[in-house]
């Protein structure tokens, strides 16, 4: 019996969030098979023929000027942050750590846009961001408990990727909130994908990263992860056009516990109950602030 209307539109939609919930784990491991700019170049690089095989070539005339160079600058620094914080940690375990940073996003896409706008909302808004952030730090400090000396002392063992991590979170927050009121209703994320990728390649020939090495395991690693991760994106443009909205923006915030599920098991990565319960602070941070607002549109990405 085939699936048609609404609930085919929504299936799209469940699946792009499943894929999605795979880029920590794939990045990751591309950047110790080639390197952290490499992997993360030549990833973007085939999900970006693969979107534009998919979604057709488009043409830069069709979407509004300041859609291209405010919504695409964010972009672009946003998944180059997110790809170095995870390529650049110095474990498997921090790059875990990087990504539930990175999952503060909807928490505080939320809190953005409800400092941006004039209708009143619920109190309840402040603390679901806290209970986030809260999640967060329970993670990073681990079994030694939360306090500000370990977490400094965690912090200070990366700076760079922890900045990078915690900056993207930020960065895509305003990317969904500015992005929403100057696309006009345009989709330009074929273009943003070659945007990346070309500056992740000016990057990678300006560093002292080592020539690239391809081996048959790795190539076919790379191109699995640029398709999987190209057709989450296209499954949810399509998503949006016709599904259930309000269940997969509620679905989509339980991303960090499919993503942290998914990368355990891919990178063979033990997790101590401690980080699984900060897994969830973060969840359930980010699912209070969609409820309590959710008479707002919900958000129409998930990373």
């Amino acid at each position: 019996m085939s699936i048609t209307g609404e609930k085919k539109y929504t299936l799209y939609g469940v699946i792009a969030i499943l894929l999605w919930s795979s880029v920590t784990a794939f990045i990751r491991d591309l950047s110790e098979l080639f390197s952290p700019i490499a992997g993360a170049a030549m990833l973007y690089s085939v999900s970006t023929v693969f979107l534009m095989s998919v979604m057709g070539v488009p043409k830069m005339g069709a979407f509004p000027k300041k859609y291209l160079l405010i919504g695409g600058s964010l972009f672009v620094t946003y998944e180059i942050c997110l790809a170095l914080s995870l390529g650049m940690a110095n474990s498997r375990h921090q790059a875990m750590e990087m990504a539930i940073i990175n999952y503060l996003w909807p928490a505080l896409t939320i809190l953005l846009s409800v400092m941006l706008s004039r209708k009143q909302v619920s109190g309840l808004i402040y603390p679901s961001v806290c209970i986030a952030f809260i999640g967060v730090a329970w993670c990073i400090a681990g079994d030694k408990g939360i306090s500000v000396d370990i977490l400094l002392t965690n912090i200070a063992d990366n700076p760079l990727t922890y900045f990078m991590a915690f900056s993207a979170a930020f960065i895509w927050a305003i990317y969904c909130v500015v992005t929403q009121k100057i696309s006009q209703g345009k989709n330009a994320i074929v273009l943003f994908f070659a945007a990346t990728a070309i500056t992740l390649w000016v990057q990678y020939f300006y560093s002292n990263e080592p020539s690239i090495q391809f081996k048959a395991s790795s190539a076919a690693t790379l191109i699995l992860a640029g398709i999987v991760i190209g057709s989450g994106y296209a499954l949810w443009n399509q998503a949006v056009i016709g599904g259930n909205i309000i269940l997969l923006g509620t679905l989509s915030y339980f991303t960090p516990v499919f993503s942290t599920v998914f990368a355990s098991v891919y990178l063979s990565i033990s997790l101590s109950g401690t980080f699984w319960q900060g897994v969830a602070l973060v969840t359930i941070g980010s699912l209070m602030c969609f409820w309590v607002t959710r008479h707002k549109k919900p958000l129409a990405k998930n990373q």
